[in-house]
């Protein structure tokens, strides 16, 4: 099975209570769904296009379906829901290479 990844690019610095109220929530997703922060960084080169995010994530988990599943949980959603709409992201799933 191909491991599973959220690759998200943040576009503005949201509310720092609210995000931080966020992060502290989705990291009860992480832990219970085995995720792993494999890349937190806000220093990045736009190479092509020159699109780029003010911070990137990348999050990685065993498979696939578990990324997927872990984006749709309840504790997921509880942890979106501390935003309130603050934070503007391009959040994507994808599928790891075999």
């Amino acid at each position: 099975m191909s491991k599973g990844y959220w690759v998200v690019t943040q576009n503005n610095i949201p509310d720092q209570t609210k995000y931080y109220a966020y992060a502290k929530a989705a990291k009860v997703t992480l832990e219970e769904f085995n995720g792993k922060i494999i890349i937190a960084g806000s220093t990045e080169i736009g190479i092509e296009d020159g699109l780029m995010g003010l911070r990137t994530v990348v999050v990685e988990f065993d498979t696939y379906e578990t990324a997927l599943t872990a984006y749709n949980s309840s504790s997921y959603q509880r942890a979106i829901i501390e935003l309130h709409g603050t934070l503007k992201r391009n959040f994507r799933i994808i599928r790891g290479a075999d």
